[in-house]
């Protein structure tokens, strides 16, 4: 199982020498990935749910810095060599699908073909409302936006004819350095899974439980296998839903048994009560396992 570092470039690592220090560590240590998050704006007030937090509400406030993910992988990627580069999301119905498979395929290139681009559908509404952006219909347009990226990506007269996108005879260079760049779809629901299955080179769910995991993985292994992909070739990566330094070794067996090929460790396990401890914590206890 690798080992993921989920969640980076958000604080104490936003400034330039603390993301560069995070990510050599981690390098060093043996994550074989560093991972950041995205929002483009915070709004003061906000009546959507946060997915993730019993609250609903996004941990902190709104002048927490919240670097922008590419630029951040852009900075720590020139100060590393080995360790890949991923986004643990995009949210990609905000974003304009040529300019960020031109930004993404450059930035692949110029770190030697370590990115991972994971993509989600986001949740915050009035983000999509202060970009001006529809938040109705993200999905079907996320659906668009990845096969579009890729067809740039694959050839040049390059067209495309969807809904939300389309464009004929225009071609995107550089290309990704190994031609492509793995997408992976991030989301806990259902249609999350189902779009992993479909249209993945990986799936990063965020369920609650361990019971959750196991069903949201297999939901996207059965609609891999629908349409005839194999479910073996999406690597899945997931936090630990629970307390991972109470028994790391069996969290780390639940997580295997669950179908995880890489157990993110968020940031903040890393950087508390400083970068040598959190680090020597993770490789003293929970590499053994892994």
């Amino acid at each position: 199982m690798n080992l993921g570092l989920a969640t980076a470039n958000t604080v104490p690592s936003t400034e330039p020498v603390a993301a560069v220090e995070l990510a050599q560590a981690a390098e060093t240590a043996g994550f074989d990935s560093i991972w950041t998050v995205e929002h483009v704006v915070w709004p003061r007030q906000y009546e959507s749910a946060y997915p993730y937090h019993p609250s609903g509400k996004m941990p902190g406030d709104s002048s927490i810095p919240i670097p922008d993910p590419l630029m951040w992988l852009a900075w720590v990627g020139a100060h590393t060599t080995t360790i890949r580069l991923g986004t643990g999301v995009v949210i990609l119905p905000q974003r304009n699908p040529l300019v960020l498979a031109k930004e993404v395929a450059t930035l692949d290139r110029l770190t030697g073909g370590r990115i991972d681009l994971g993509v989600g559908v986001g949740w915050l509404e009035e983000e999509f409302a202060a970009l001006g952006v529809p938040f109705a219909g993200r999905g079907p347009r996320t659906d668009e936006h990845i096969e579009a990226m890729r067809v740039l990506w694959g050839r040049d007269g390059a067209e495309y004819s969807g809904r939300f996108v389309a464009f004929s005879g225009v071609s995107s260079n550089p290309k990704p350095a190994q031609g492509t760049v793995p997408i992976v779809i991030g989301g806990h629901s259902e249609a999350a899974a189902r779009r992993a299955g479909r249209l993945g080179d990986g799936f990063y769910p965020g369920p609650g439980s361990i019971q959750a995991l196991v069903d949201v993985v297999a939901t996207m292994r059965r609609h891999a296998e629908q349409i005839g992909r194999d479910p073996a070739s999406i690597e899945v990566s997931a936090a630990y839903p629970g307390k991972l330094f109470d028994e790391p070794g069996r969290a780390v067996e639940a997580m295997r048994a669950a179908g995880v090929d890489r157990l993110m460790i968020h940031a903040f396990h890393v950087t508390r009560p400083s970068l040598t401890e959190g680090v020597g914590r993770i490789v003293d206890e929970v590499m053994p396992h892994l």
